[in-house]
């Protein structure tokens, strides 16, 4: 099967998942937010964010995993593939580890004498506490199994198992709506109950499909500090990525309180769905970057980049400009009861979202060719100064809207970094680049003011009819727009000759 037939039919599943997910995403953290409350909502939050920041380490890891895992399957070597995933298994199991030790000392200290929250609610905060900890763990040893999911493209597992993850939020739902006992412990207490379930099926499905999955102690200490060397350099940017989310979120605790961070919560929430539209088609693309590099493919490996960076744009302001046009309709509808800055919050995150979604291929070709020590130093130090920026900012200012400001600045810089050291490690050429796609997108963006102007004249009576004919009329011209201004002649034959077949095909 070809890539392109390949990328298509993976993102099909990822989309239908994504999809389900979404709308069941959407039904329940509306009716999450009024059961809580917006106090403890909030809570619960921080104290998962500030559990994740700890898993820095593995997300270093992670990424490395599905890069070298992907990198042996391009090569087709098979006995490497099983020492890689051994390796990887046992250095996932020792940061998992590391980081319960680092949560049990020093984050159970800062929870309990630091965390801006109602002094009554510590109780339920530390048992919430516990169990994002034991979330974690299992999270992390899990790691290596989905990234040989994600390596072998098996994404219709993802798109199966979707559905008993719906079932789960939504008994999860009814169970906070009815039992009478304290919610927000009981909403911790069956997330992790739900992560842990489907975690293991994800595992019992690896061991019977994969042969390589079998883990067998491996260790060859040259091989070992390849891999650490990879992951300690990434370890350097997830830091800084880290550091720019969960860590903006506990400044807004330090300076605002809980209610603050439930307002970033909801924020995070839509970023999250968001996002997953266009991440669900670069996860597709991702593993065919990675794998042609390893065969020598290099000029396929960089024309993926380029298109997977024109699409992911096009699809991402096909999304946006809708929900951006109707936020106030759309937070109306879907939480009736919230923070009136997640509509300031939600507004520039869409902007960063923009930029990172250009970035996100550029990104996938550094990890292909593994040479990332400098691109990590110089782009790492970049994100990191999202942190205190926005702290001196908001110290000054006591504007929370600036962490989000300061992050669209350090993403748009980090972008022309990203494009250079791709030049300098794949030949990338930066006026390709620049010809292809980042002029392409800036004479897109007159036309989309333009549209977001003309829509706001749409005010029909029913405010549901209003934002179905606005959304559906501004998705049609954005839709034109894009395929006007994105695309070359050639993509344009390709998506002219898809459209054509699947309506051959449907109506025949």
């Amino acid at each position: 099967m070809s890539s392109s037939k390949t990328i298509a039919k993976n993102s099909l599943f990822l989309y239908s998942r994504m999809l389900v997910n979404m709308v069941v995403g959407l039904f329940t953290a509306g009716i999450t937010l009024n059961v809580l409350g917006i106090t403890d909502y909030g809570i619960y939050n921080v104290v998962a964010g500030f559990v994740s920041m700890f898993g820095f380490l593995n997300a270093s890891m992670s990424s490395a995993t599905q890069r070298f895992l992907s990198f042996d399957l391009g090569k087709n070597d098979q006995e490497q593939l099983r020492k890689t995933f051994s390796t990887t298994v046992t250095i996932h199991f020792a940061i998992a580890i590391i980081i319960v030790l680092a949560l049990e000392t020093f984050g159970l200290w800062y929870i309990n004498h630091k965390l801006n929250v109602p002094a009554e609610r510590l109780p339920a905060i530390n048992i919430i506490f516990q169990f994002s900890v034991f979330s974690t763990f299992f999270g992390i040893i899990q790691v290596p199994y989905n990234a040989l999911i994600t390596a072998h493209e098996r994404f219709n597992v993802y798109a199966y198992i979707s559905f008993l993850e719906i079932a789960f939020k939504i008994t999860i739902l009814f169970l906070i709506v009815h039992v009478d006992y304290d919610k927000l412990i009981l909403y911790a207490i069956l997330l992790f109950c739900s992560s842990f379930f489907i975690r293991m099926i994800y595992r019992v499905y690896c061991r019977r499909e994969f042969p390589e999955s079998k883990y067998k102690f491996y260790f060859d200490k040259s091989y070992f500090h390849t891999l650490l060397a990879f992951s300690g350099w990434n370890l350097f940017g997830t830091i800084a990525v880290t550091a720019r989310g969960q860590g903006n979120n506990l400044v807004l605790n330090w300076f605002f309180g809980a209610a603050m961070n439930a307002a970033y919560g909801i924020t995070s929430q839509v970023q999250s769905l968001v996002s997953s539209f266009v991440s669900n088609f670069q996860i597709a693309v991702n593993p065919q970057i990675v794998k042609n590099y390893a065969a020598g493919n290099k000029a396929k490996s960089m024309q993926l980049i380029v298109q997977s960076a024109k699409f992911s744009f096009g699809l991402m302001i096909l999304i946006i400009l809708p929900i951006f046009s109707s936020l106030n309709f759309v937070l109306d509808v879907w939480l009736k009861n919230y923070p009136q800055q997640s509509i300031l919050f939600i507004k520039l995150t869409f902007v960063i979202i923009l930029i990172d979604t250009i970035s996100n291929p550029l990104m996938t070709g550094l990890q292909a060719t593994g040479k990332i020590r400098m691109y990590q130093i110089v782009v790492g130090t970049l994100v990191f100064l999202n942190l205190p920026i926005s702290y001196l900012l908001i110290r000054n200012t006591a504007r929370p809207e600036m962490i989000f400001l300061t992050s669209i600045i350090i993403s748009s810089i980090a972008l022309w970094f990203r494009l250079y050291y791709l030049k300098t490690h794949m030949g990338m050429g930066i006026t390709l680049f620049i010809k292809e796609v980042l002029m392409r997108i800036l004479f897109l963006i007159p036309f989309v003011f333009l549209i977001y102007y003309l829509s706001n004249y749409i005010q029909l009576s029913k405010q549901w009819v209003n934002f179905i004919v606005k959304s559906g009329i501004i998705v049609v011209l954005m839709g034109l727009v894009c395929y006007a201004c994105l695309f070359n002649k050639r993509e344009k034959l390709r998506i002219n000759q898809f459209i054509k077949s699947r309506w051959l095909k449907f109506f025949n």
